[in-house]
């Protein structure tokens, strides 16, 4: 029975293929020459597997190499390695080329152990660093899969919020122009009357000239300070009388609402509430593990230096 680090080693090589299977599914560039294929065996000629919603268990044998077993659990762990946009391709559509993929690593790391790669001192040393990275990860996930709790998520969620009271936001539609002449013009004919939309999609150089101008609502922060001033400062159905200069040009703003965003629920904020308590929960244990050990550093010169957590 193969160990998982060879499956582990075989999964990494697929990853590195499927990266350049990803970037030509996504679309050659014109001026950029193709590699080869990135195998020249001949494709495996099983049928694809069946979709998500009937797939047989993970431990199904969908391969064997030399006596070696690939099971779907394999598969599906390459799939994962993909790109997020390949990750929502359907399993049976890149079935054949993934078990290909994954059959191309075991050939691979077969035909390095049979010349003795495995005992290569660099290998080794390559393998102590990933078990390391590995020991790593999975001390974490568990500290946090032991710690965190849902009383402990609520907890988090209500600290959360009173940090975050509900947001001001403004509703404006604006025109953008390259001379502060041309943005006094257009706020003479504003004062005559004319409409803000319609003046937008004639004069406004901004992309979003063709919906009037219109830049949804925003917060104070949202933009460059001169317009995020010059708009917070206008109640509903208010233009600027004088243009407003940024980077971008001239512009003449138009605010249609006002609101207050109410902070988020706690179904909206629960990932970044977890992710906080995660932080917080780590950093504390690094403190503690900091604390009860003997540590000695030193910088390029030699001399010693103090660590920080």
């Amino acid at each position: 029975m193969p160990s998982r680090l060879m499956l582990a080693a075989a999964l990494a090589l697929a990853s590195a293929v499927l990266a350049a299977f990803s970037a030509q599914a996504a679309g050659p560039s014109p001026a950029t020459p193709q590699p080869p294929p990135a195998t020249t065996q001949a494709p495996v000629t099983s049928q694809p597997a069946p979709p998500t919603a009937s797939l047989p268990p993970g431990n199904t044998v969908v391969a064997r190499v030399d006596g070696t077993e690939l099971r779907l659990a394999d598969v599906e762990a390459a799939q994962r390695t993909l790109p997020p946009e390949m990750q929502k391709v359907p399993l049976a559509q890149i079935y054949p080329m993934l078990l290909n993929r994954l059959i191309d690593g075991l050939l691979v790391v077969e035909a390095g152990r049979k010349e003795h790669l495995d005992q290569n001192p660099e290998v080794q040393q390559r393998l102590k660093l990933l078990q390391d990275r590995l020991i790593q990860q999975a001390y974490i996930e568990q500290l946090i899969k032991g710690s965190e709790t849902e009383d402990k998520i609520k907890a988090g969620y209500d600290k959360f919020i009173k940090d975050k009271p509900g947001r001001e936001e403004v509703h404006a539609r604006h025109i953008l122009v390259k001379t502060e002449a041309e943005a006094n013009a257009i706020i003479d004919q504003l004062n005559k009357g004319a409409d803000f939309a319609t003046l937008a999609k004639k004069n406004s150089t901004d992309p979003g000239a063709a919906s009037g101008g219109d830049l949804g609502y925003f917060g104070r922060g949202d933009m460059v300070p001169a317009f995020s001033a010059a708009a917070f400062a206008l109640q509903p159905g208010q233009y600027t009388k004088t243009p407003v200069k940024t980077e971008f040009g001239w512009h003449v703003i138009l605010v249609e609402d006002r609101r207050t965003k109410p902070p988020p629920t706690f179904d909206e904020a629960r990932k970044e509430v977890s992710s906080l308590l995660a932080r917080d929960l780590i950093q504390a244990k690094l403190k503690d593990l900091h604390d009860q050990a003997k540590i000695q550093a030193f910088g390029l010169d030699g001399k010693p230096v103090a660590t920080t957590q």
